[in-house]
């Protein structure tokens, strides 16, 4: 996993309440047992006019800069629904490093952590605003997401905090996923597993 720590890029708006990973990648969408192809599949049915067809010209991710966007933001309960994981990969496969909400549905926002792509809860109101300025072609918005300082940076200099628990924001700066963080503790593990040989020798088959 990719550490996070100092994120700048375009800032792209789909500000719309409960946007969820159906819509995010269709179930119709995941057709391979790969963790990889998602990315061109992402909002699948906003950003083709049909089933197989054409861009949607008017789908914000099909336009000017924002098709070079690595962060959005979005509305409230962003990725509710399923649990499917592939909707984080298909966000992060894009190019997404970072969603901006005022909140999330939680399962998606575990698979967030767990695949390196950062979920920063901000206000209704901040949202809304940072989606205003966010929603001009011809002058992009480019934030500085900053996660030692938990805080994101308009260009302007203004910043709005943001926390995470402190094990996410951990995994995050590291990029150690939960695997990793495990095995950080294999000597405890190998001194139970060997304690736990003696006193019960039956469970482990020999």
């Amino acid at each position: 996993m990719q550490p996070i720590t100092l994120l700048e890029g375009i800032a792209a708006a789909l500000h719309r309440e409960n946007i969820d990973t159906d819509v995010i990648i269709p179930s119709r969408e995941i057709t391979s047992p790969s963790r990889e192809g998602f990315g061109a599949k992402l909002f699948a049915p906003w950003r083709f006019s049909a089933l197989g067809g054409p861009e949607d010209a008017g789908f914000v991710l099909n336009r000017g800069p924002w098709r070079q966007a690595s962060i959005l933001i979005a509305g409230a309960n962003f990725g509710c629904g399923s649990s499917r994981e592939m909707a984080v990969w298909a966000l992060a496969q894009f190019g997404f490093r970072c969603v901006i909400a005022p909140s999330f549905g939680a399962i998606f926002k575990n698979n967030c952590i767990r695949n390196g792509l950062l979920p920063v809860e901000l206000p209704h109101t901040v949202v809304a605003e940072l989606a205003m300025l966010a929603s001009d072609e011809q002058a992009p918005l480019k934030l500085v997401v900053d996660l030692p300082a938990s805080v994101v940076r308009l260009p302007d200099g203004r910043e709005h905090a943001f926390a995470l628990v402190a094990q996410d924001r951990e995994m995050l700066l590291t990029g150690i996923d939960a695997i990793d963080r495990t095995w950080q503790h294999r000597a405890a593990i190998d001194e139970f597993e060997a304690r736990d040989r003696v006193r019960r020798p039956w469970a482990w088959g020999h």
